[in-house]
């Protein structure tokens, strides 16, 4: 399983902190993409599909992101202390993938 993940992602574990960040990520696009839609949407009725949809996106995105920062792996309001977490990230990926 390891050889297929390192296949996949470039890293041969990967740890809940990549994976809530890459929710996180998917999350905020899925936003991002619903509210789009809701602009292109031709009728009421698909308009009104489509903000359900999005607040159930929107109340995801914040569960997440609230769960992020009770664990000090998201930090929204202090973007020092948020490049410091990206940089550490960043850095044990960078190991994970010279091994």
């Amino acid at each position: 399983m390891n050889k297929v993940l390192e296949n996949l992602t470039g890293v041969d574990k990967l740890t809940d902190q990549v994976i809530a960040s890459d929710m996180l990520i998917f999350a905020k696009t899925g936003v991002t993409t619903y509210a789009k839609a809701i602009t292109e949407a031709a009728t009421p009725a698909v308009r009104n599909v489509l903000k359900k949809q999005l607040d159930e996106a929107i109340s995801y995105q914040e569960q997440l992101s609230s769960y992020m920062m009770k664990k000090g792996w998201y930090n929204a309001y202090d973007m020092n202390a948020q490049i410091n977490a990206d940089l550490t990230q960043s850095q044990y990926v960078m190991e994970q993938i010279k091994k």
